[in-house]
């Protein structure tokens, strides 16, 4: 991360993803990134078990019917205490495949209101509008024709994560809602290791000159860089009870105003209910190409960056 606009550039860049935000390295792009039109969308081609929640299949909405039960059932999952983890995996995989639906179908929104219970009508409308504007932030550069150099990881567990977070909250007042936030935009919560074109690092995305002021150990360390995050920000004016000091902030730390605005968006949505985490720990990493959304899985490792058509014809 940085305030630098070299790096700025360079996070664009890379974006034009999210996703995603997605971030996004700039990863911000990876997990909250764009789709683009004109090309499938892949990002849900592999099959999903039915659960114990009663989910239904991982794959986009034809209809608003069906992304309001979406977004129904995979948001009530997350909000209790009860589901099982594996079925709390799959509810955040759902609500993002949602949320990425909507945020494409603005012609949706009227009946989509109407349709959705009114507990979910604020999740919703703050969800769509965080990947709106990485859409709008992406939209100013042509579509990526070739993969990234990423390898794509397991993130640290949600509560050992989340433990992070709270330390650099207590320590210099940075809400740990906005450190998961800008955690989940940049690398996908530690999902996403690899440098951006700025040279960034690490799963809070610093470039060498602020980490030398403002990092200690390791910059790929999640709680050391969450840490760093935490003193950079406090750094910057970051003051909990001072909205417009949060949002000067956060703009140091990513130059756009439609990154500081989703940024918000998901802390606030954090804030209001802290089980939201918990769903965005668990979202995949999708990149944004001409050919398409595509799921980048655990496991993904590429050393240079790869020809979208070739990895998908070798990956299926």
């Amino acid at each position: 991360m940085g305030s630098t606009t070299d790096r700025t550039t360079g996070r664009r860049r890379l974006l034009a993803s999210a996703v995603a935000a997605g971030t996004l390295l700039t990863t911000a792009a990876c997990v909250t990134d764009a789709p683009r039109s004109g090309g499938p969308d892949r990002s849900a081609e592999r099959p999903t078990a039915a659960s114990s929640t009663g989910l239904p299949a991982l794959r986009p909405a034809r209809a608003p019917w069906e992304v309001v039960r979406q977004v129904a059932v995979s948001e009530a999952a997350i909000r209790d205490p009860r589901t099982a983890s594996a079925d709390l995996a799959a509810a955040g995989r759902l609500e993002q495949q949602a949320y990425r639906t909507l945020a494409e179908r603005p012609g949706w929104d009227a009946r989509v209101r109407a349709l959705l219970a009114p507990r979910w009508r604020s999740v919703v409308r703050d969800n769509v509008a965080a990947r709106r504007e990485m859409l709008a932030l992406q939209a100013e550069y042509p579509p990526n024709d070739t993969l990234p150099a990423w390898r794509v990881v397991e993130p640290r567990p949600a509560a050992e994560l989340r433990s992070y977070y709270e330390a650099a909250e207590a320590e210099f007042g940075v809400g740990w809602e906005y450190l998961a936030a800008i955690n989940l935009i940049e690398t996908g919560m530690g999902r996403i290791e690899g440098d951006s074109v700025a040279g960034a690092k690490g799963p809070m995305q610093f470039i060498d000159p602020t980490w030398e002021q403002y990092g200690e150990g390791d910059v790929t360390d999640s709680e050391d860089a969450i840490m760093a995050a935490g003193r950079y920000l406090s750094a910057r004016g970051f003051d909990a009870g001072d909205p417009r000091a949060v949002d000067d902030a956060v703009y140091a730390y990513n130059n756009d105003v439609r990154y500081v605005r989703a940024i918000r968006l998901h802390a606030e949505l954090m804030e209001r209910n802290p089980r939201a985490y918990l769903g965005y720990h668990a979202w995949d990493v999708v990149f944004s190409t001409a050919r398409g959304d595509v799921t980048l899985p655990v496991g993904y490792d590429e050393p240079r960056p790869v020809p979208v058509d070739r990895w998908l014809r070798e990956n299926g």
